[in-house]
């Protein structure tokens, strides 16, 4: 598959997710679709989402991120950390959801860290900011795994998807109930069987 040239992340990510969210008749604010695509043309530089450590880049645990915000006192700090793993968890339930099938923390754990995150920051604003941005944190949280399903249809666009993942893809299916997994498992001849953990083969 040939490298995609972009001359402008913004706007590659804006038409994007306007593409992917109108393909899915999912609603979304004017300012929620700004954050997102600032969300992915800043995650987009790996330094943005990696920290530095003796160790290398590393990307922080989303339980000490937790950890992290509760030790501050309610505030803009806090709130700041609660953002963070908000972000985090989308961006990368979203882009790699699939490659968290088999690790002990999948898709499940951070969509429900990543809801609470914005969930709480839309009802404890702490800043001019917050307040700017409640309505947004709360679209995100109301909305949390379908805007997981549009980023990893924007992440799709940029690869092939390979056939041996189809078991961690039906095990998305299977904690998530994403409307995207089903939609890519029936491309590939396996119809979900709702109500069951089972497979139907077409």
């Amino acid at each position: 598959m040939g490298v995609l040239t972009v001359s402008n992340l913004e706007d590659y990510f804006r038409d994007s997710l306007r593409r992917v969210t109108r393909a899915r008749a999912v609603a979304a604010r004017e300012a929620t679709q700004h954050y997102l695509v600032n969300l992915l043309a800043g995650f987009a530089r790996s330094e943005n989402l990696f920290l530095q450590s003796v160790n290398g880049a590393e990307l922080r645990p989303l339980a000490l991120m937790l950890s992290d915000a509760l030790d501050e006192p309610a505030g803009p700090e806090r709130n700041l950390l609660l953002r963070r793993l908000g972000d985090v968890a989308l961006f990368i339930a979203g882009f790699f959801g699939d490659s968290l099938a088999r690790k002990p923390v999948d898709v499940d754990y951070y969509s429900r860290m990543g809801e609470a995150a914005y969930s709480t920051l839309s009802n404890a604003p702490a800043s001019r900011r917050d307040l700017l941005l409640a309505d947004v944190y709360a679209e995100l949280a109301d909305k949390f795994l379908q805007f997981v399903d549009a980023l990893a249809d924007i992440s799709q666009e940029a690869r092939v998807f390979d056939e041996r993942d189809v078991l961690r893809l039906y095990e998305v299916w299977v904690k998530t109930r994403s409307p995207r997994a089903a939609e890519l498992l029936q491309k590939l001849g396996i119809q979900p069987a709702h109500g069951n953990t089972s497979t139907r083969l077409q």
